[in-house]
């Protein structure tokens, strides 16, 4: 099926209290009943690898039908009201949107592993390279085995990107799957790959554990 993925990354502040913490994650996650709403995941980072200065604690994952309905849901009062509510509690965050084939649905199983992967490219590369280096991603998630869903694709939202115009979403079964794969020759590939090396200037590396207890749309 055709999706919208929409993956926001934020940094908690260090004086923010566990469960004042705890009580955003819960804010947000009370969204997942809006109609708009294919699927919804919040929570901690397992851990984060980048090149770049950028730090961030929690992974947000939510997918839509069309960019028709992730535009419904920003603009929503219900998500108007938690992003006001958690506002003060985080000072840093980021997003990347993009279309993706998703076969099987929408939904991440509870318990499953993420890799999400954003590549910040070359300064002044045409569309014609962002392409290219879809495609080579594309090309390595194929050998990923061990993966029950792959997407990737070209940011189409800049506002909050920082920059990454490339994003790669991988979904294990759980995280001793997606900890085989990052042990493997995989680790590192896009990187040895000469059509995303050559215009490659940064990459972020995201890992998150989809809670047990996850919340999804009826959708």
């Amino acid at each position: 099926m055709g999706i919208i993925e929409h993956v926001l990354l934020f940094n908690v502040k260090d004086d923010v209290a566990p469960s004042e913490a705890e009580t955003m994650v819960k804010r947000i996650d009370s969204l997942a009943s809006l109609e708009q709403l294919l699927h919804l995941t919040v929570g901690p980072l397992l851990r984060i690898r980048t090149s770049t200065p950028f730090n961030f604690t929690h992974f947000y994952h939510t997918r839509f039908n069309s960019k028709h309905d992730l535009h419904a849901y920003v603009a929503h009062p219900a998500h108007l009201a938690v992003v006001d509510a958690n506002a003060s509690l985080v000072d840093d965050l980021m997003a990347l949107d993009w279309v993706a084939e998703v076969p099987g649905g929408a939904v991440t199983p509870p318990g499953s592993a993420l890799r999400v992967t954003f590549l910040k490219l070359k300064e002044g590369v045409g569309d014609d390279v962002k392409e290219e280096v879809v495609r080579a991603v594309r090309e390595i998630q194929c050998e990923l085995k061990q993966a029950i869903q792959l997407t990737c694709g070209e940011n189409f939202s800049a506002g909050r990107s920082k920059g990454f115009s490339i994003a790669s979403l991988e979904v294990f079964p759980g995280l001793s799957e997606l900890e085989a794969a990052d042990s493997d020759e995989e680790l590192g590939l896009y990187q040895k790959n000469e059509s995303i090396k050559k215009h490659l200037q940064s990459e972020m590396v995201l890992y998150y554990v989809v809670p047990s207890c996850t919340t999804q749309s009826p959708a």
